[in-house]
């Protein structure tokens, strides 16, 4: 798998690290020189100078043969013209990284609802802990092929969950309304924006990312 990033922060190297270990092929765009020569001794993976907002430098990431697009640098303005500019020279999928809350709604606006937003996940992981709660055992309970599948629901997804005919090996768990977290019960009518979690084997992957799109993840 190939992967961009477009900055040259702590998360974004962080993830390459990783992502290198587990050879996927990975690049990362930052306009400081001095940082990716420091990255170049100790990183195996392809480094780009340049402003990450400006499309010929992203065309020079081969958007089409990219998987991902992460627009991770410290500024959620610069992340999320990034972003815009990923999409439409046709990266497959684009990750915005937000700080502030006001930029998260302005991203949906904009249709950019693939969203990263650290400080609000280390704040619930912190808070999570303090009352006891392993965060880590919802995946840890997904064992050999069981998978999560997120998707948000679209206008046409709206009413009853047994009409969304999902492939075999694939149900609703659960929703978010609005921040509120709602169990699917058989009479759950759904509403556009929601975003539905289901638990279903890998092999749906593919068809469920075919229907929902951008708009789906793992």
């Amino acid at each position: 798998m190939r992967v961009v990033f477009v900055g040259a922060s702590a998360l974004a190297v962080a993830a390459a690290r990783t992502l290198v270990a587990r050879r996927h092929e990975v690049v990362i765009v930052d306009r400081d020189r001095e940082t990716l020569a420091t990255l170049s001794d100790s990183l195996d993976c392809g480094l780009l100078q340049g402003d990450g907002t400006r499309p010929a430098v992203l065309r020079e990431a081969d958007p089409k043969g990219t998987e991902f697009l992460f627009c991770l640098t410290g500024s959620d303005q610069v992340n999320l013209i990034a972003s815009l500019v990923g999409r439409s020279l046709g990266f497959r999928r684009v990750v915005t990284r937000i700080e502030d809350p006001e930029f998260e709604h302005i991203a949906i606006e904009l249709g950019l609802e693939d969203t990263v937003i650290p400080a609000r996940a280390i704040g619930r992981y912190i808070a999570d802990r303090v009352e006891g709660i392993d965060v880590l055992e919802f995946s840890a309970a997904l064992k050999g092929d069981a998978r999560a599948f997120v998707f948000v629901a679209r206008p046409e997804d709206e009413g009853e969950v047994a009409a969304l005919e999902l492939p075999d090996q694939a149900r609703p768990s659960h929703l978010y309304r609005n921040g509120k977290f709602l169990l699917i019960e058989a009479d759950t009518k759904l509403e556009a924006g929601d975003e539905v979690v289901i638990i279903t084997h890998r092999r749906n992957f593919d068809e469920l990312l075919a229907r929902w799109g951008d708009r789906g993840t793992g």
